[in-house]
């Protein structure tokens, strides 16, 4: 979730305007980019400390401290600040940010290639160690919290959580676990035009499923085996289907800029920004806004563009478009299985003739099949069955199609590489090796002996 508020006060006049602003991500291939984005987990590593192994709050010796830590290291970076707390920063490398319960995250900066997006993530883990290695705090890199409860994770001081917390509730079950409990990794990608927009959607939406299962990494909760590969996507199915899902409008032919707008103005809202400050409308209407019939107490105020630029990051389909798209179906995970997440996406999206040969793939099924497929995954994981085949089966045909994208791609690192290298972990799971939630509920039940907290030392960065 983004830290960055917009303000523009451009009226609203119309919903071809609202496209238009999504058209404007529209790039020739020359300046298509990588931006990878993770989150993931702190602990405290104080043996002595009564909360070993929790996550830290924000004060004291927690979060903020980290944060200052950071920026005593790098006094250039530009704070981001909700009221008096430093809540990140804004740099030439992207974008640091908390989550709801100060899981950190990482915004990568838009980068030319996967070489670069690794060489990000390294020096990234570099900044974090430095910073939270005096406060004997750790990170981990998972999908799901493995034992602690939804009163362990501690809240940080932004408004836009205060009114998400208090509206979550209304519309799902498990939204504070999604906020808190939670942590995700996606790859953000381009496109030239609309109709190529539509067909990257298409396809990547079709296969977030069999991502979902291929990078599934969060098997527990509360310290027992939760009997699903992917506890971050179980909380998905239930946390606001008004804003979450896999829209069938999006399968359609007829798919664009304004479909996609007309598909938001129906998400309920959460917040405006007025004079600097966080309004809570939550659950208001935007559509209805738009038509003259403003949000309670906002009977004077006409939407902007501002308004719908928040709006939009508040929408959470497992494909996302902005003035780019945005990959949302896997767990936080290794640093090589975040890696082969934004080269999978690279490899069927960036090429021409891959992407079309994928959109001929999914459309050997129904649009449905898939969106059916999204709730099986969770539990079913690579086993799952999909027309005559199973997951791990269509993960090897997905898989292969990448590795070509990525090889005509033909760029290459100092050691002579091309980025088809990032894919070996996924080869290795199509091929039968276990996935990062298989590899740990064996760990589970053989080495750790049922004691799911050994996973943290496992699964640090």
């Amino acid at each position: 979730m983004s830290s960055i508020l917009d303000q523009d006060q451009t009226p609203i006049t119309s919903v071809s305007q609202l496209a238009e602003h999504l058209a404007q991500g529209c790039k020739p291939v020359s300046q298509w980019r990588i931006g990878t984005e993770h989150e993931k987990f702190g602990f405290i590593q104080n043996k002595d400390n009564d909360r070993y192994l929790l996550p830290p709050g924000y004060r004291p010796n927690g979060i903020e401290e980290i944060l200052l830590n950071m920026q005593h290291h790098n006094p250039n970076w530009d704070g981001v600040y909700d009221g008096d707390h430093l809540i990140g920063f804004d740099t030439d490398r992207g974008a640091i940010s908390l989550e709801p319960a100060g899981q950190f995250e990482l915004s990568g900066a838009p980068v030319q290639d996967l070489h670069m997006t690794k060489a990000e993530m390294e020096l990234h883990f570099k900044d974090v160690h430095k910073a939270a290695d005096p406060f004997n705090i750790g990170f981990a890199l998972l999908g799901f919290h493995p034992f602690a409860t939804r009163n362990d994770m501690l809240w940080m001081p932004k408004k836009r959580y205060d009114i998400m917390k208090a509206y979550m509730p209304k519309v799902g079950t498990l939204g504070l676990d999604m906020m808190t409990r939670t942590c995700t990794v996606q790859v953000n990608l381009d496109f030239a035009s609309e109709q190529d927009m539509a067909r990257k959607m298409r396809v990547s939406l079709a296969l977030q499923p069999l991502a979902t299962a291929l990078f599934a990494n969060s098997p527990f909760y509360e310290g027992k085996p939760s009997g699903y590969y992917s506890t971050r996507a179980r909380i998905w199915t239930d946390t606001d289907n008004d804003r979450a899902g896999m829209p069938l409008s999006f399968f359609e032919p007829s798919f664009g800029f304004e479909t996609y707008v007309e598909w938001l103005l129906d998400v309920p809202m959460y917040f405006i920004i007025r004079d600097g400050k966080m309004i809570d409308v939550a659950g208001a209407s935007f559509r209805a806004w738009l038509r003259g019939n403003a949000p309670k107490g906002l009977e004077n105020q006409q939407p902007t563009m501002g308004d719908f630029k928040n709006h939009i990051t508040v929408a959470f389909p497992d494909v996302r478009l902005k003035q780019y798209l945005e990959m949302r179906g896997a767990d936080a995970g290794s640093p090589e299985m975040m890696m082969a997440m934004s080269a999978l996406w690279t490899g069927l999206l960036y090429d021409d003739a891959t992407l079309i040969a994928a959109d001929a793939l999914v459309k050997e099924l129904p649009w449905q099949t898939y969106i059916d497929l999204r709730s099986q995954v969770i539990k079913q994981g690579l086993s799952t069955k999909i027309g005559n085949e199973n997951l791990r089966q269509l993960a090897g045909r997905v898989i292969a199609l990448a590795a070509d994208g990525l090889k005509k791609r033909n760029i290459s690192n100092a050691q002579g590489h091309d980025e088809s290298i990032y894919l070996t972990p996924l080869q290795e799971i199509a091929d039968g090796a276990p996935n990062q939630a298989e590899y740990w509920l064996n760990r589970y039940e053989t080495v750790w002996q049922g004691d799911v907290k050994q996973i943290l030392e496992e699964a640090k960065i």
